[in-house]
């Protein structure tokens, strides 16, 4: 680990939390594409599309609710999320063919 000029010392503790926010953030994503792999398989059987303009609504309505609650700016959480379903989408797509 490189050495930190003094007086950046006082953060390292807050880093080393971050970082180990990064990595639960991370395991999160694992899962959620996991289940990505699910949807495709069932879309694949229906003849579903990947983007279902109401289901993205309904995702940013319902994260940016729970983020008011917890105090985390909704359009932060919009903007995340929407890059996160764009990039899902054209997964989705890449594997519907």
């Amino acid at each position: 680990m490189p050495r930190l000029p003094a007086n950046e010392r006082s953060l390292a503790p807050f880093r080393a939390e971050i970082d180990a926010i990064d990595a639960e953030i991370v395991e999160l994503l694992a899962r959620r594409l996991e289940v990505v792999k699910h949807v495709i398989a069932v879309k694949k059987v229906e003849g579903l599309a990947a983007f279902l303009p109401e289901r993205v609504e309904d995702v940013i309505d319902k994260v940016s609710a729970h983020a008011e609650t917890k105090g985390v700016p909704p359009e932060l959480v919009e903007k995340l999320w929407r890059q996160l379903i764009d990039w899902v989408i054209a997964y989705e797509n890449e594997r519907l063919g």
